[in-house]
């Protein structure tokens, strides 16, 4: 490991109650790879492979943390049995690996994720897709979402899509009494594989859009769907009544919340709060705010369901469904204890997260929506670097 990532895990841990950080070079790629695990609790840790560019190694570290946080809220507030972790692969260059480079930098993921002896199940995220998880899949069995033709669930996008309807059909209810689209406009900021998913469903539900992307390209899907194009710059400021984002973290700060001319904010972008105090200001300006953890849960909820579960298209229907109804009980706890909806999301995982470490065979577990708090006291986390070659 290089005297930087050395420096990167001793100065820049955010989150402390990681159960193992993970930091290797891959011998055939020379690339960094963090594994983040942050609780096995519920079960194995599940959570997506990111591979893409950052400043620094600290900042690939750090994000690595942030998502493995975020997984654990998501997969127990959507009554999974299954911890959260993330795998990050920090890239020297904007420029993404192809040919033999690539596969030598996903066989180098595979080999740290088999390291793991099915402690970490692995899926795409950012920078990553089902075809790569075929080529980490030569080296580990512990990956998901391969395609379909490879025995995998294939692409999650549509189903993360799908469950930010049901989401934003929660969202509309709270924020104007009603669960119907038509005649209210959505914000839709980012039409990437999820976004121009939401765009479509949203068309199809009677929704007007607003619609923006940092790629020009995507334009051509607002003229299909006769929505309104926005510069990117300009689309926070945009009037409309839910925003969407639907792009990468960190949208919502300081400076942009000030900006906001909606009634909501729900999406399927994780780590969209740059830190826990914007939670308050969104709510200081009275614009209710739906954790991404809850509302970006489609994904995840299919690639397991179909995987691990072995679960019916109906009874995958049904568990998209129940996002709404978690939705509306973060509403509701937010509001009895006049706390943010980050808040008691966040309480309402630990709680599920905490009963299940007091009880190691998972047969006590509560369901969701009736789980008993009780106190825990994390163990500090476990470092793992390994030197450069190995």
């Amino acid at each position: 490991m290089t005297a930087a990532l050395q420096e990167a895990l001793t100065l820049h841990i955010p989150y402390p109650s990681h159960e193992l950080v993970q930091v290797v070079r891959g011998h055939r790629s020379g690339l960094a790879i963090t594994i983040a695990i942050h609780s096995t609790a519920l079960g194995p840790a599940a959570g997506g492979c990111r591979i893409t560019h950052y400043p620094h190694p600290a900042a690939a570290i750090a994000d690595a943390l942030r998502l493995a946080t975020a997984m654990t809220e998501k997969n127990a507030l959507a009554g999974l049995d299954h911890g959260g972790a993330k795998a990050v692969v920090a890239l020297p260059t904007t420029t993404r690996p192809t040919g033999p480079e690539r596969t030598a930098m996903l066989h180098d993921l595979g080999d740290a994720i088999a390291s793991l002896d099915g402690r970490y199940i692995a899926g795409p995220d950012v920078g990553s897709s089902p075809v790569d998880m075929s080529v980490i899949g030569e080296r580990t069995t512990h990956v998901c979402c391969r395609p379909v033709e490879n025995g995998g669930s294939g692409d999650s996008s549509l189903h993360t899509a799908r469950g930010t309807l049901t989401a934003l059909g929660a969202v509309a209810d709270e924020a104007f009494g009603s669960p119907q689209f038509a005649g209210r406009t959505f914000g839709v900021i980012g039409l990437g594989a999820v976004g121009a998913h939401v765009a479509r469903l949203l068309h199809r539900a009677g929704a007007r859009l607003v619609v923006t992307d940092v790629n020009p390209a995507t334009r051509s899907l607002a003229e299909e769907l006769g929505a309104t194009w926005v510069d990117p710059d300009n689309a926070l400021a945009t009037e409309v009544d839910i925003l969407v984002p639907a792009a990468l973290g960190g949208l919502l700060t300081a400076r942009t919340v000030p900006l906001l001319r909606c009634a909501a904010v729900a999406g399927p972008a994780n780590n969209q709060l740059d830190e826990p105090a914007t939670a308050r200001l969104l709510a200081a300006r009275g614009i209710l705010w739906a954790p991404d953890v809850v509302v970006s849960a489609g994904g995840v909820i299919h690639a397991t369901g179909v995987e691990l579960r072995r679960e019916s298209p109906e009874q995958l229907t049904e568990r998209l469904g129940a996002i709404a109804t978690t939705l509306r009980q973060v509403f509701h706890t937010a509001r009895t204890h006049r706390t943010t909806p980050a808040d008691a999301a966040a309480e309402l995982a630990g709680q599920r997260v905490r009963q299940a470490a007091s009880h190691p065979d998972h047969d006590a577990v509560l369901p969701l929506g009736s789980w008993a708090a009780g106190p825990s006291k994390p163990e500090p986390p476990t470092f793992h670097p390994t030197p450069q070659g190995s």
